[in-house]
């Protein structure tokens, strides 16, 4: 996932002037992307900002983004919360939200360029929000409405601030299999990540139990509570690191089945290490050897005794605390997994460079005498389960595709079986 561009971090939380709002947002991008004045754009900003991007700095952008995400086309859609607005914008790459911030004076206080926000249309009869601790997740509830076959699935992330369809560029996954489920009878709940509906639920003391096992276990335990689904069973989809996480998430979720796709099983900061590694093979340019050697460093310390809960973020992997490595130093998913007693399906793709047939293989090991435990490999299919041909790249994610039908057919035989 692309990192987020932000200019200042400073928000404030002002209700009024929200039609004068939504026009001042609309004229400062199509200032800054269409008539490329910046100098005129930059008057947009509060003094406060203006401290942080001199005019100098902000002549730059433009150029910058469209680097990275291609030209700008147009605005989608727009929300707001508040006084944050979300301007929904396609690039010639892909599409995501203009995040900008005002004062009380209407003037620009904050700037990014951040993943897709959903936000849930009154008229969405398949809006479907469930309180998870302190936060309401909210996310969509498929329903057959014939040939219901009584299974629903939940759908858990993989890395980064996901939304509810795990939009990655111009591909949904999770909207494909929901979709593809409902076509068969098979009901779905999918939602936004904590991470990208309410970051400020994530902070320093955070560990994947907050970001991700929990959630999956309350919105499990609320269709199990729910006496419109009681007769129904009750499988948990988790892709990438939720895969990587399910035998945690199993250990309280006591769901009906389990569904691995790309999971590592290796730690995660020895995935990680391997993909910086492979990223700079092939593009050193994009992962330079700084880039690896201060990874791998990271790595090191990380695996050593020196290691411990007062290490600074910086000296760790992706920046993260030493809460939440510390939870995952300590997470054996190898030794977890043989405790479900449960059906699991594994699924791998051949032309995965984020987490590779190793990690399939060693899933595969150490189930080899449960036969509660399938396992399937799809030799074509990248990290996304989509379809990719030439070398395996983040370029791939560029691509529009869809989910793999062979797997989607796989995937239905095994919750329906």
């Amino acid at each position: 996932m692309k990192k987020i561009l932000s200019l200042v971090l400073f928000f404030t939380a002002l209700f009024s002037f929200a039609q004068n709002r939504k026009e001042i947002g609309d004229q400062f991008i199509k200032l800054l992307f269409i008539d490329n004045n910046t100098e005129k754009a930059y008057t947009f900003f509060d003094p406060e900002m203006a401290k942080h991007v001199t005019p100098e700095v902000f002549k730059t952008l433009p150029e910058q983004l469209e680097g990275q995400f291609g030209n700008f086309k147009n605005v989608i859609e727009v929300n707001n919360e508040s006084d944050a607005y979300y301007y929904y914008s396609e690039f010639e790459k892909e599409k995501l939200d203009i995040l900008i911030n005002f004062t009380d004076s209407n003037k620009i206080i904050g700037f990014f360029l951040v993943p897709h926000k959903n936000f849930d249309k009154p008229d969405d009869k398949t809006a479907l929000r469930i309180k998870s601790d302190s936060i309401e997740l909210k996310g969509t509830l498929l329903e057959p409405e014939e040939n219901n076959q009584k299974k629903l699935v939940i759908l858990v992330h993989g890395s980064g601030a996901s939304d509810r369809d795990e939009t990655i560029g111009e591909n949904k996954p999770f909207r494909d299999i929901a979709e593809y489920l409902l076509k068969n009878g098979i009901s779905s709940y999918r939602y936004d990540k904590r991470t990208n509906s309410n970051p400020e639920a994530f902070n320093e003391k955070s560990t994947v139990e907050q970001e991700t096992i929990n959630d999956a276990v309350n919105v499990s335990n609320y269709f199990k509570n729910n006496e419109k689904f009681k007769d129904y069973q009750i499988i948990i989809l988790g892709h990438s690191l939720g895969a990587y996480l399910m035998p945690k998430i199993a250990e309280k979720a006591n769901a009906s089945k389990y569904v691995f796709m790309a999971g590592n099983a290796r730690p995660l900061q020895d995935v990680l290490l391997r993909q910086f590694e492979y990223l700079h093979s092939i593009d050193p340019s994009n992962v330079s050897e700084k880039d690896l050697q201060d990874m791998k460093k990271k790595v090191d310390f990380l695996n050593s005794k020196k290691f411990n809960l007062n290490t600074p973020k910086e000296e760790l992997p992706m920046v993260l605390s030493a809460a939440y490595w510390k939870y995952l130093v300590d997470y054996k998913p190898l030794e977890s997994v043989k405790l479900i007693k449960v059906p699991m399906f594994f699924a791998q793709g051949g032309m995965d460079y984020q987490v590779i047939a190793k990690d399939y293989v060693l899933w595969k090991e150490q189930l080899k005498n449960n036969k509660l435990a399938e396992f399937k490999f799809y030799q074509p299919l990248g990290h996304l389960f989509i379809k990719i041909s030439g070398t395996p790249s983040p370029k791939n994610y560029e691509i529009k595709g869809n989910v793999d039908g062979g797997f989607l057919k796989d995937l239905v035989q095994f919750i329906l079986k």
